[in-house]
């Protein structure tokens, strides 16, 4: 008898086509988030759950599946939105799908680096409503990456493939982290606070949790340059939202580069409405080489425990 799973959000199409092929698989034919009763439903009738970070899998909704539900193959590095402990307690595997998405988010770190120093959305939004004049002298004036202090707060994979793109570009890059990176030519910092007081960039790159949640507040955002920038496509809430918009809004900091967001979708209006944000919609892994390998983690982390082999990319 083959393996029930339930996916809730669709896929790409190889990755939905080995599925049919595996398993026997419900798959979302409507394209709609799940509710928390669909997803609850979802829950009670599968052996395992072919979930998204934007699934929130609370211990309330966890105690209430029953016994069938076994796996939780979360598409995604991130596993935030499941609550492990519950999961642990009820006896369900939860795995994630990490090291094929580096080099692409990385990639749009540096995209919302370069669009935020360079005003390149400003001008791409007056161009397109019509509002061009023409060039002059001094529209538009941004600053250089090059000699500019890129700090990364979080010097894992992602961070250290930013790094590598940005001394490409000229950058100065410094770096904070529980412990050094062995052989990383970047500079050290084991205080956060002293890095973000000498760096034009601050670049957000470390993992969401406990030790991390508004790791970026209003007392670190206080000490930034207020000519700097903070970027971040780790997770939302690593930045205190509340006192982002107060910095920006206040000129204390120069701007912001964004991809995540702490109530994702919802992005604060007040952060719409200014000229100095780039605001992208979640886009870090957002490659069709990307997601398709992503998905296909997901495959094999089911495959693996439907045939009982230890799971490839086990969390919980």
């Amino acid at each position: 008898m083959r393996l029930k799973v339930v996916v809730t959000r669709p896929l790409p199409a190889p990755v939905e086509a080995k599925m049919r092929a595996l398993f026997d698989v419900e798959l979302n034919a409507d394209g709609a988030a799940f509710d928390r009763e669909r997803l609850a439903s979802a829950m009670q009738r599968c052996d395992a759950l072919a979930s998204n970070v934007g699934d929130r899998l609370d211990a309330g909704l966890i105690a209430g599946v029953g016994d069938r539900l076994r796996l939780i193959a979360n598409f995604g590095v991130g596993t935030d939105n499941i609550d492990l402990a519950a999961a642990r307690r009820r006896g369900i595997a939860v795995t994630n799908t990490p090291d094929v998405l580096t080099q692409d988010t990385a990639d749009i770190v540096m995209a919302l680096i370069l669009i935020t120093l360079r005003r390149l959305g400003e001008g791409e939004r007056l161009l397109r409503d019509g509002r061009w004049g023409g060039w002059k002298p001094t529209d538009f004036l941004g600053r250089s990456l090059a000699g500019k202090t890129l700090g990364i707060v979080g010097m894992g994979r992602i961070g250290q493939a930013v790094a590598r793109r940005a001394a490409a570009f000229g950058m100065d890059v410094h770096y904070h982290n529980r412990k050094p990176a062995a052989g990383h030519p970047a500079r050290y910092w084991a205080d956060l606070d002293a890095m973000i007081e000498i760096a034009d960039v601050v670049s957000v790159n470390a993992p969401y949790g406990a030790e991390t949640h508004h790791l970026v507040d209003g007392r670190r955002l206080a000490r930034m340059k207020r000519d700097a920038v903070l970027i971040n496509a780790a997770r939302g809430a690593i930045v205190d939202e509340e006192a982002l918009v107060a910095a920006l809004a206040e000129g204390r900091i120069a701007g912001a580069g964004l991809d995540v967001y702490p109530h994702e979708p919802h992005v604060d209006p007040r952060l719409v409405a200014m000229e100095q944000v780039v605001l992208l919609p979640h886009m870090g892994s957002a490659t069709v080489e990307t997601r398709t390998a992503m998905g296909m983690k997901v495959v094999e982390n089911i495959l693996a425990f439907a045939d009982g082999r230890e799971l490839p990319d086990q969390v919980v």
